[in-house]
This record gives C-alpha cells, structure tokens and sequence, in this order.
C-alpha cells in the first residue's frame, strides 16, 4: 500500500503527472469492489438493503444479476467495446462491474440522456463510430490488429488522445471527437457508478429513502460527522484539503 501520510502519490505530484494504479489500495475484506480493492475494505453498502424500501431494494439488487449477453452491439463490436470499457475504468482483473452490459442495454433500450448536441449524431451512432474508429487507429498508428489486440499501454495512450481530442483521419472526421467522449464516458460512468460494487469502492451509502441521513459529513472525518453505517477509510487524508493548502 502507498504511503499516504503525504500526498506524493496524488497525479499533480508523481513524475508522469498519472495516478497509481490502483493496486496500492488494501485487498476489500468485506462485500465486493472491482478487483477486490478499495478505500473502504469493511464497508459493505449490501449490509444497508434492510433499510431500503421493498422497490428500492429489489432495483439495487437486480444489478447484481449475471449479466445476460449483448443486444444492441455486435459480436465484432463487442471486443473492443469491453477494452474501451475496461481501459477507462482501469478494470484490468475480475471482479469487474458489468459496465459494457449496462452500457449496451441503455442504448438497446433507447433510455438516452434526452437531448444530442447539434453538430453529432444519434448517440447510438456515435458510439459504433467511436468503437470503429478506435480500431482503425490501433492499426493504423499502433500496427495492431484492433483496439481490444494493443498492449494496455497502447490502448491507454489511444484513450488519453481521446479524452483530449487529438485523434483525427479516417471515422474520427465523422465526429466531434470532444463532443464523442463526453457522450461515451457519461454513459460509462453512469453504468460503474450505479453499480453497488462501485459504492462499496467510494463508501457510498446507497439510497437514502427512506433511511434518510443524520448527519452531514463524510466516512473520512470524524467519526462524530459519520453515519452509523459508514466505515473509516484506510486513509483519513482529504485530497481537497491537501490542494486547498498549497501543497499540490
């Protein structure tokens, strides 16, 4: 585990200016996080589901179901819609939140955010677009066969050009390539953080109806501004306030 006594491990200190990998975090000793890893390795947010009410509990509990396979992406697209999925997300081991199953079934569902941006295409375009214009850049700039056959650091480098916008040529001149990943991560994040493994990784406590909250505060002050069901973290240090106080 990193030394956290010091923020040397936050991004704006490190020599890449990247986060660790997320391997320095303790093994979960309780419920299940992605990977078996996180900041709170005793809490676990199934613990709570008593407190939920019948409706609540029932649609928490479903997205801990197998989940089924694909419907709206195709079996050539399925490869690299789990790489982009993964990279991003930093899943590189199981356990892994289903994010690519939540993502297909929203689109396959046509549950979309409820507007588009002018200059865009239909979200369900934009994301096959996306999918096949990630793998043309794999082979054309990285001589792999696809995104989902580059080396992690490969699909790591095509993604950081994403999120910036650099990737032009070939299916990305279909696209605002800013405008695609926003479209694609609000989606992505919208999947993993739903997910009750996700609040078991960030000490979320789930729903507050009808439980409701007592006190405001956070699991990592404390333990007087903590709710009786929230656990202390394996690290009491608050990025903000080390910002705040000049240190980054």
């Amino acid at each position: 585990m990193a030394d956290t006594s010091r923020p040397d491990h936050l991004p704006n200190l490190r020599r890449d200016r990247q986060p660790p990998h997320p391997s320095w975090l303790p093994r979960q000793r309780r419920g299940t996080t992605p990977q078996m890893i996180g900041r709170y390795p005793d809490f676990d947010v199934l613990e709570s589901a008593g407190s939920w009410d019948e409706a609540t509990r029932k649609v928490v509990l479903a997205r801990l179901e197998p989940p089924g396979p694909l419907r709206f992406f195709t079996a050539d697209e399925e490869p690299c819609l789990r790489a982009f999925c993964d990279t991003v997300l930093a899943q590189d081991a199981e356990p892994r939140v289903p994010v690519a199953e939540a993502v297909d079934g929203t689109l396959a569902a046509g549950r979309l955010d409820g507007y588009q941006y002018a200059d865009m295409p239909d979200d369900r375009d934009t994301w096959r677009l996306v999918l096949r214009a990630l793998d043309e850049t794999a082979t054309r700039h990285h001589g792999t066969s696809s995104f989902a056959a580059a080396e992690p650091a490969t699909r790591e480098a095509i993604v950081d050009q994403f999120s910036k916008a650099q990737l032009d040529g070939g299916t990305w001149e279909r696209l605002n390539v800013k405008r695609a990943w926003s479209v694609c991560m609000r989606m992505v994040l919208s999947g993993f953080y739903a997910h009750p493994w996700a609040w078991n990784e960030i000490g979320f406590g789930g729903p507050a109806y009808p439980r409701g909250f007592m006190r405001l505060g956070g699991p990592t002050g404390p333990a007087a501004v903590r709710e009786p069901f929230e656990t202390r973290g394996a690290t009491d240090e608050d990025p903000v306030r080390v910002a705040e106080s000049g240190e980054l």
